[in-house]
């Protein structure tokens, strides 16, 4: 493995980042479980960045991906795409948005690159309303409307970026209210934002869960209260589905439900778990905003015949054996294990989360400071433990992220604990 490494040195860039001390090569994987080119055996509770959503090697989705692959495996969108046709049929009909429109991309990133395209075109506007403590990409439009720190290398950009309060609800100044005071303030806040604005502001993007930034949410229904505000001025609300997309929450199959008071979103993202390792992204508009581009466009990637048949087979395999319910169920029982076991810790500010995406915040012993020393501690004591996880948190690092494949079972998610709680004491 020092000989992969050395190589990957030596033609890699130096911010391309690798985990653990000794970065491991996964050289195969089954169900929950990935293999390292050592033959060590690890639970997987990070699936890739939450992108192997089902199952490592589902054979549903291995066959398609096989068959589509002996019979064509690229056309662009030049021509007709059967599996392209029948998954964005698919996806537009469980958006939730009417009369939707789909366009397929090869990652998130370019995924929201587009919807700022489509926002930005339709509004004809570059000024966009964005959460705080927020990740979107690393393309040079989602980096400009990036608001955590860690994740944006560069201030410049073609925007013209509003950041607003709301995205997290433990910490910042609103903190200490009730989550019906909490939702005032945001958008009081998101009101006086507005009036700061000269034009018109094309949209407001925002995680439903933020990812990178810890799983942190607002309460429900904040989104429904600052759709109202946006209403009043024709704002649109693209709603970044990448991680908390296909019923990862348990609770809904998209995040944006737990703010649909006010309508759904006039722009949906979505992009890693419908793939299963595939790389497909996408965005879900109504037709009258989809349609707004007066230029031609085409993607060479995007809509791949064989990308198309994993998320088809991929998407028949979730909905077919109900893993959002399973998420909901396996995920409640994990969350209430962690926290169990967290309860005793000082080094455990908070276990938050919903489904299966799950966040173990850590501090200084007896104070609110992040601790990124103990992040880095667990997720090595993990790893040595045969378990997997992944790691993130605002201006910080200090965030555990649990987010298994959605079929995981309750023996593999108490053997998850387990090791979790002896990598946690370890810290």
């Amino acid at each position: 493995m020092t000989d992969l490494y050395d190589r990957h040195r030596a033609v890699m860039p130096e911010w391309l980042a690798l985990y653990y001390h000794q970065p491991i090569e996964l050289t195969h994987g089954e169900g929950r479980h990935v293999w390292g080119a050592d033959g060590r055996k690890y639970l997987d509770f990070f699936g890739g960045i939450l992108t192997t959503m089902t199952a490592h090697a589902l054979p549903e989705v291995t066959k398609a991906v096989s068959e589509q692959a002996s019979r064509i495996i690229h056309s662009s969108t030049l021509y007709l795409n059967r599996p392209m046709v029948e998954l964005a049929e698919r996806v537009a009909a469980l958006s939730g948005i009417p009369d939707a429109r789909v366009f397929f991309t090869t990652s998130g990133t370019e995924a929201n690159d587009a919807a700022l395209l489509l926002a930005t075109a339709h509004r004809r506007s570059n000024q966009i309303l964005a959460m705080r403590n927020s990740y979107h990409g690393r393309s040079f439009s989602s980096v400009g409307i990036t608001g955590n720190q860690s994740w944006s290398p560069t201030s410049l950009s073609p925007l013209q970026t509003l950041y607003v309060h709301g995205g997290v609800r433990g910490r910042g100044p609103y903190a200490g209210l009730s989550d019906a005071e909490f939702t005032a303030a945001c958008v009081a806040d998101l009101r006086d934002m507005l009036g700061q604005a000269r034009g018109g502001v094309a949209a407001l993007i925002a995680e439903p869960i933020q990812g990178v930034g810890g799983f942190t949410s607002p309460p429900d229904g904040l989104y429904a209260a600052f759709r109202e505000v946006l209403a009043e001025h024709g704002i649109l609300w693209i709603t970044d589905e990448v991680q908390t997309g296909w019923g990862r929450t348990g609770e809904h199959f998209w995040g944006w439900q737990a703010h649909a008071r006010s309508g759904p979103p006039d722009i949906l993202t979505f992009a890693k778990g419908i793939g299963n390792g595939m790389s497909i992204g996408g965005v879900v508009a109504r037709a009258e905003v989809m349609n707004s581009l007066d230029a031609n466009s085409i993607s060479t990637f995007g809509g791949s015949p064989v990308t198309m048949a994993a998320g088809l087979a991929n998407l028949t395999y979730l909905l077919e054996h109900d893993l959002q319910g399973n998420a909901r169920r396996v995920g409640g029982l994990l969350i209430e294990r962690l926290r169990a076991i967290c309860a005793q810790l000082p080094v455990v500010r908070e276990v938050r989360g919903r489904g299966l995406m799950i966040g173990i915040e850590l501090v200084e012993p007896g104070t609110d400071e992040p601790n990124q020393p103990a992040a880095a501690a667990v997720l090595e004591a993990a790893r040595e433990g045969g378990l997997l996880i992944g790691k993130g948190g605002g201006h910080s690092t200090s965030v555990l992220r649990v987010a298994p494949p959605l079929s995981l079972t309750v023996a593999e998610a108490e053997e998850g604990a387990a090791i979790l709680e002896r990598a946690l004491r370890s810290a």
